[in-house]
């Protein structure tokens, strides 16, 4: 029997935090916003940590993955977590899209199917050549080494000719654990910012427009990057629509992160269809958006 028609999904730090600060408070406001619009779709929803053992994940019809931020440090035990529960519920978005977007390599997937992305070297796992080899083969002189599978800026690093030998270390040990991408240093996203669109049901609802620190190039809030409003032109919303119908399959919400690459060309940063912050603080309606398309599913 299903008790719950919606499971909104978090990571076990935000159920019940003794401590609340901003950070946190964020992440329970945004939750809220989505519990309260799926409620008022008549949905019967409830929240919790994706590692709750104590639940029973077929009582209910939807899970909604909404703030997981601890699953790629604990990729392997969510990996296994993910087989067993999708085949007790739906999964939103679904598992299909969740495994093709938890690795970078999704990107070239995007560019087949005619979506500019950020220009991206793929260093396969167990890769023997040094990442001053790799710089030379792929004419890099300043660039960004992260992993194909991460999130919140893990093991990101700007590397320049000044700093790769320092870097040569840290690299060789990644590299024996897991893929790497390497991407030009992007100079447009220091100097105008990274734009931010948020599309539920396949169509455009707000963006934000994310600016690094002085002396950062990462726009995320931990390494002290700010967020502002931001109305993007049409071009910019019709891109972003576009990325999200080139995706494996169409996802219920999505966060498509571009900007001006180094020729001025607009382009892919991100596709985020896992658990993505959505700024729904910023513009409440974009939850009552995804409530519906969720609403839809459930009475199809």
């Amino acid at each position: 029997m299903k008790i719950y028609d919606v499971i909104i999904l978090t990571d076990p730090r935000y159920i019940n935090p003794k401590e609340i600060d901003i950070y946190i408070q964020n992440v329970l406001d945004e939750d809220n916003y989505v519990k309260i619009a799926l409620e008022k779709q008549g949905l019967k929803v409830g929240r919790l940590a994706w590692d709750d053992a104590t639940f029973d994940w077929s009582s209910t019809k939807y899970i909604l993955f909404r703030t997981t931020w601890d699953y790629f440090d604990r990729f392997s035990e969510f990996s296994v977590w993910l087989n067993k529960v999708s085949q007790q519920t739906i999964l939103l978005n679904s598992e299909n899209i969740i495994r093709w977007n938890i690795d970078k390599h999704y990107l070239l997937d995007l560019q087949k199917n005619g979506v500019h992305i950020c220009e991206s070297y793929f260093v396969e796992l167990a890769e023997k050549r040094n990442l001053q080899e790799l710089a030379n083969l792929y004419k890099l002189t300043e660039f960004v080494l992260k992993p194909c599978i991460s999130g919140g800026g893990r093991h990101t690093y700007k590397i320049n000719p000044e700093n790769i030998v320092e870097h040569e270390e840290v690299f060789s040990k990644l590299i024996s654990e897991e893929a790497m991408i390497l991407q030009p240093f992007q100079k447009n996203i220091v100097d105008k910012g990274e734009i931010s669109l948020m599309v539920m049901n396949g169509k455009y609802t707000h963006a934000v427009l994310k600016i690094a620190k002085h002396g950062d190039f990462r726009v995320q809030d931990d390494f002290g990057g700010t967020v502002h409003d931001y109305s993007p032109t049409q071009s910019e919303i019709e891109f972003a629509e576009n990325a999200v119908k080139a995706c494996k399959e169409l996802p219920i919400y999505a966060r498509v992160d571009v900007f001006m690459d180094n020729d001025n060309k607009l382009a892919i940063a991100e596709l985020e269809l896992i658990e993505p912050e959505l700024w729904f603080r910023n513009y409440p309606k974009a939850a009552d958006e995804l409530a519906k398309g969720i609403k839809q599913l459930i009475t199809a």
